[in-house]
C-alpha cells in the first residue's frame, strides 16, 4: 500500500493504472477506521482492480469547531487496519483539497433533501460533504465509490450529486456494520464513556421496535414511543423520523411508499450518534 499526500502524485499513479485498463474503486473516510470501514474496503476489493482509501477530516462539514477538534485521529493505526486490502491511501492536507485561489464549491440545490433530520440540526454539513466528495471524484476519477448505509441521508445526497452532475462513477451502498449488541460501528463510539456505551444499544432497540410495529401502530405513535425509549438519563434524542427513503418526506400512509426508513440522532453524553433502519422495501432499495 502506497501512502500519498499530494494530489499531483496521486493523479500520476492513477494515470499509470488507467493505462493498464484497470478499474478503480474508492472509499472516502475521515479516519479512525473500524470494521465498518473495512467491510466497505473488502467489498471494493472484491470488485475492483485498484482500491484507494482517502483519510481526510473535512473541515467544511463540521458545523461545530469543537467537534472538528475532538474528532479522533490515528493514522498509524488506520494504516495497520487496511494495509492488506488497499493499494493506495490518500491522506491529503486541507491545502491539497482546498488550495488557495481554487474555487471548489459545487453548484447543486439540495434544499429539498435537507429539510429534515440531519439538515436542520447540522446547518452547512451536507454542503460541505458535497463539496469534498465532488473534489475527490474530480481528483481520483474512480469507476466506483463505496459508502455505508449508516449515513443514509448523506449517501442519498451523494447519489443525487452523481446523477445531477452526470459523473461517470457508480455508487455502491453497503449495509451498516454493527457491534454485537447492535450499536452501529462509528468513529464516534471511541468517545463514549463506558457507562454510556453499555446503554447505547437502546438506539438499535428503538429502530427494531419501529420495524416490528410498523403495521400495528401509526407512524406518529411509533416515533413518540421511540423517543421515549431513547430518553434515558444523559441521553437526548434529537429526532426519530420515519420517512420516505427517497424524498425524506414524512410518512403518513405506509401503503403509499415503496421504501420507508427510520432515521435517528441521539446525544449520548457529549457524543452525537446517528443510525437508521429500513422498515419497508429493503429488497427494493
Amino acid at each position: 500500500m502506497k501512502t500519498i499526500k499530494r494530489t499531483t502524485t496521486l493523479e500520476k499513479y492513477l494515470g499509470i493504472e488507467r493505462k493498464k485498463k484497470l478499474n478503480i474503486g474508492f472509499i472516502p473516510t475521515m479516519g479512525a477506521l473500524h470494521e465498518g470501514h473495512l467491510s466497505l474496503i473488502k467489498a471494493c476489493r472484491a470488485n475492483n482492480d485498484i482500491v484507494i482509501v482517502s483519510i481526510f477530516v473535512n473541515p467544511k462539514q463540521f458545523n461545530q469547531k469543537e467537534d472538528l477538534v475532538k474528532y479522533p485521529r490515528d493514522l498509524a493505526k488506520d494504516k495497520t487496519l487496511i494495509k492488506d486490502y488497499c493499494d493506495y491511501l490518500f491522506a491529503p492536507s486541507v491545502n491539497q483539497i482546498y488550495p488557495n485561489g481554487k474555487n471548489t464549491k459545487v453548484k447543486l440545490n439540495i434544499d429539498h433533501l435537507i429539510q429534515s433530520m440531519e439538515g436542520p440540526n447540522r446547518p452547512g454539513h451536507f454542503e460541505g460533504v458535497v463539496q469534498v466528495i465532488h473534489r475527490f471524484l474530480k481528483i481520483i476519477k474512480p469507476d466506483s465509490i463505496y459508502m455505508g448505509q449508516k449515513d443514509f441521508q448523506q449517501f442519498s445526497i451523494i447519489a443525487y450529486l452523481i446523477n445531477q452532475k452526470s459523473l461517470p462513477v457508480k455508487l455502491h451502498v453497503c449495509p451498516t456494520k454493527r457491534e454485537r449488541d447492535g450499536l452501529a460501528m462509528s468513529s464516534r463510539n471511541l468517545r463514549l464513556a463506558p457507562k454510556h456505551r453499555k446503554k447505547s444499544n437502546i438506539i438499535y432497540q428503538a429502530l427494531n421496535f419501529a420495524k416490528e410495529h410498523l403495521k400495528q401502530l401509526s407512524v406518529k405513535e411509533i416515533e413518540q414511543k421511540a423517543i421515549e425509549m431513547l430518553s434515558l438519563k444523559e441521553f437526548k434524542p434529537e429526532y426519530f423520523d420515519i420517512v420516505d427513503a427517497y424524498s425524506f418526506k414524512t410518512v403518513s400512509n405506509i401503503k403509499k411508499h415503496k421504501v420507508i426508513v427510520a432515521c435517528t440522532a441521539v446525544w449520548v453524553g457529549n457524543v452525537r450518534l446517528i443510525d437508521n433502519m429500513i422498515l419497508k422495501g429493503e429488497d427494493k432499495f
